[in-house]
This record gives C-alpha cells, structure tokens and sequence, in this order.
C-alpha cells in the first residue's frame, strides 16, 4: 500500500510534505495503537517515550510542566506498533495555557487504545495521583498503572509500594514497575502493553519514530535549553517560533524567535553582553545538529509579548490550542 504521509522522522529518514511512502501490510497477529502516557508534572513521561522509542524526541527538565503538545512517539517492533502520546501533566491550572494543557491531556484519555498512568515511585500516592485516578475511572479506555524512578527508591519502599498497589486494585488495574532514566522494567512494560493492544495494521512506516515536524522539535529542542540554562529565573513564559529552516548541501541556517511575556525576562535571555543567549544556541545548535545529521547556523531573537499564555490569539499563534 502507498499512502501520502505528511509526516517528518528524526530517524535519519525525512519525508516531505508530498513525497509518497510505503506502509507495509501488517503480518498475522500483528498488533497496534495508540498509548497515552498520563500523569502528574516531572514524574518522567518525556523521558519515558523517549526510552521506549530509543530516540530523543521528547524535552525532559527538572522543571515541572515541561511537556507542552501531545507530541507522538513511535514504536515499532515485529509483533507490535505502539503509538506513544506524550502528555502535558495533570495539574491545577493557573493561566489560559494550563487550561489549554490540562484539557488536551484529558481529550487524550479518550481518543487512545491503552492509558498508562505514570507515577513517582519514589513518594507515595497523593491526592495528586487520586485526582487522576479518579478521571481515568470515568473512561472506559484500560489502565497500567506504571512506577517509574524506581532505581531512586529508599532501601525500605514497601510503604511505597502498597499504596499504589491499593489504589491499583481498587480499579483492577494491572501495575509495573520500571525506570525510565536506566531503562530497568522496561522490556517488561513494552510486553504488557503489547498485551494489551488488539491486532491492528501498521499506521505509520515502521522507520518512523515521531510524526511531529523538524520544526517543530526544534522549537522544542531549544526551549528544553531555556529551561536548563535559565531554570526559575524564566520558568514557563516562554514559546519558540521558528521563523525559517534554510537547506543548503553544506549547513541548514535556522532562524528563532523566543517569545516572552516580560522585559525582565528578555535580559535574563540575553544576559550580560548577550552571554545567555549565546549560551542557549551553542547548546541548542548541538542538539538540533544531532537532529538532522548536519551542519546547524543558528540565530535566535528575544521578543516580549506581554501576557501571551492568557491570550487565545497569541496562544494559536504559537501552536497551543485545545485538540480535538
């Protein structure tokens, strides 16, 4: 079968918007779906679908919320195809964005195959884990309950353990326990997702690792270095636009606006004679250059859009808008 994809891979495989690629007939007892990947901020999605797709598409940062767009990962093994759906943290909205994260992270829950809800190993459950337990109750789509960072477990995590082994069984959910970070549990995962899934056909070429364009993880690739570099100082308030991705056969010039909503935010980006900024495309420009095997010119501008996150014009303009 031959099918127009408008999809882009990382995996050294770039389709354009026009080119034809192959979809392969699935074998017999071939499986597939769609995953989402549910839970509170900073309890290691990102990190996980990065893992399982063995490439990082995904930002990860100890700041909490990082995760923005459903973005999807892909799968792809002889059984199975499993389509991971990263999601924004289930949290107390603040502002029309969080709104906006929240809302897609529960369109989610109904719009995928299998739910696996990801938690802290290294804390007990909390009402945070109870609230989304609660959601996922309404939906008739199955559950794994997953504890991930279990390689940061205390010696004595029994106590642990049993509360989300109570609130597993309370909703006859199956449970396993793994680490995202060093990849322990994880085979052991994949097996019981794929358990999980019905017979299915491939839904996208099995090289495919992400159907997000470059553009758009090198957006995100740059606002991972934002959050790294900067850390409090500009948390949340910041949306990378990528004005121009220029192609030529030795380097690919790549222009970029970091919008922020203040101008104390502005020189904390650009720092002491532009050291910040500097700082943030060196680290960005090596990530982007991992992305597209190549050569990367690198140029990025500050702008201040006064209260973005509170405005649905600026926020559809920057590419956050509830999805359907």
């Amino acid at each position: 079968m031959t099918v127009e994809l408008k999809v882009t891979s990382i995996d050294n495989h770039i389709f354009s918007f026009s080119e034809e690629v192959s979809i392969p007939q699935a074998p017999p007892e071939f499986k597939s779906g769609f995953i989402g990947i549910i839970g509170r901020p900073n309890v290691g999605k990102s990190t996980l679908m990065n893992q399982l797709v063995g490439q990082k598409i995904a930002i990860t940062s100890p700041v909490a919320q990082t995760t923005r767009n459903r973005l999807r990962g892909i799968l792809t093994t002889p059984e199975a195809q499993l389509i991971f759906v990263d999601t924004p943290g289930i949290h107390k909205p603040h502002h029309q964005l969080g709104e906006v994260l929240v809302q897609n992270a529960k369109i989610a829950i109904e719009s995928v195959d299998v739910v696996l809800f990801v938690v802290d190993g290294t804390v007990a459950c909390g009402a945070g884990d109870r609230f989304i337990a609660e959601l996922l109750s309404r939906s008739q789509t199955p559950v794994i309950l997953g504890l991930n960072k279990v390689d940061q477990q205390p010696t004595d995590s029994q106590q642990i353990d049993d509360s989300y082994t109570h609130l597993a069984e309370s909703y006859q959910w199956q449970t396993v326990k793994f680490s995202a970070k060093t990849g322990v549990g994880l085979p052991e995962l994949q097996n019981l997702l794929i358990e999980n899934l019905d017979n299915g056909p491939f839904y996208y070429p099995p090289d495919l690792v992400t159907d997000q364009p470059e553009r758009f993880i090198m957006g995100e690739l740059i606002r991972e270095q934002i959050l790294l570099l900067t850390r409090e100082e500009v948390p949340h308030s910041v949306a990378i636009a990528i004005d121009l991705v220029e192609e030529t056969p030795s380097i690919t010039r790549v222009l970029a606006t970091i919008n922020v909503e203040r101008d104390s935010q502005k020189g904390i980006l650009i720092g002491k004679g532009g050291s910040m900024l500097k700082a943030i495309g060196s680290a960005a420009r090596e990530q982007i250059q991992k992305l597209i095997s190549g050569k990367v010119y690198l140029e990025l501008f500050v702008k201040v859009q006064p209260k973005w996150r509170q405005s649905r014009v600026s926020l559809a303009e920057l590419g956050y808008r509830v999805e359907e």
